[in-house]
């Protein structure tokens, strides 16, 4: 009877002791506990140490505060037929004063979440297009953090922010863009290289022109300085020989620049073999040929 005593009284203070260990419990920190009581929901505990009535409560879960992310990928069509895929990050948290709502309301919060933005994007994305999506990114997120802060209130979620990170079209519509835009960087890149070779030939012709120019007005001097000394070079002649006349002084100047001529051409080391028939009879009927070009002309001006 003894033994069967004691048995009985090492099972109590077994769960006595059991009980009492077992009615403490700890809280994390950014988290709350749901505490019930017979299964019905009592009270929410903050973190830290914590106590319940052994037996009679229980910590029935546990409701994190953090931000959590959810990755989502949605698939749709825009207004010119092109399907794009559209990566979305949603950032989520418990409101710390809606822990039972948040925590009895929803049995899969990311799947309504994803539902939730599935509507918003298939609700804006059809309407545009291609180049309207990928230029509407930051509208399109509002739109999706709006509406869901507005759902997900009521469920004791808060969307803290709403981000669209990429806009994928579909492998064939990619590469066509790529091909069109590399296109168009050609056609902008040929059109510049077009206006540069214009300047450059424009350039050269000015250049050319007014080389030219300045050839043309530099002959015109020499001529002219030739025309100055020869006039000089006839009023000497014609002072110091008082009977020479004109046309005996410019015959001499001519046959003076003849030999001029061929002496400036024997020196000149890269002049190629001239046969000129050379002799004092043929010097005369140069003297001739250029005088009576030079009446000629002054007949055609009379």
């Amino acid at each position: 009877m003894g033994t069967v005593l004691t048995f009985l009284a090492m099972i109590v203070v077994f769960f006595a002791l059991s009980g009492f260990f077992g009615s403490f419990y700890t809280v994390k920190t950014a988290e709350v506990a749901i505490i019930t009581r017979f299964g019905q929901f009592l009270r929410t505990a903050s973190p830290g140490l914590g106590w319940k009535f052994p037996f009679i409560e229980r910590v029935e879960g546990r409701v994190s505060l953090r931000v959590d992310q959810i990755a989502l990928t949605m698939e749709t069509k825009t207004k010119d037929n092109v399907f794009v895929t559209i990566p979305i990050s949603v950032q989520a948290r418990v409101r710390p004063e809606k822990v039972f709502e948040a925590f009895y309301s929803l049995s899969d919060p990311t799947g309504q979440i994803k539902a939730y933005v599935e509507q918003v994007v298939l609700g804006h994305v059809p309407g545009m297009t291609l180049d309207e999506v990928f230029s509407s990114q930051l509208s399109i997120a509002a739109a999706v953090k709006q509406e869901l802060d507005a759902d997900m209130s009521g469920f004791g979620y808060e969307i803290v922010n709403v981000l669209v990170t990429d806009i994928v079209p579909d492998a064939k519509v990619k590469a066509a863009m790529n091909d069109i835009n590399a296109a168009q960087r050609e056609q902008v890149a040929a059109n510049a290289r077009g206006e540069s070779e214009k300047i450059l030939v424009v350039k050269k012709a000015e250049a050319e022109a007014e080389s030219k120019a300045l050839q043309g007005q530099g002959i015109a001097n020499q001529r002219r300085a030739i025309i100055e000394g020869l006039g000089t070079s006839i009023e000497g002649f014609q002072k110091a020989l008082g009977d020479a006349t004109a046309r005996d002084v410019m015959q001499l100047v001519l046959v003076t620049q003849y030999f001029d001529t061929l002496k400036s051409i024997g020196e000149n080391d890269k002049t190629n073999t001239l046969f000129l028939a050379h002799s004092p009879g043929a010097v005369g009927t140069i003297s001739d040929q250029i005088m009576q070009a030079m009446s000629a002309v002054e007949g055609n001006k009379g």
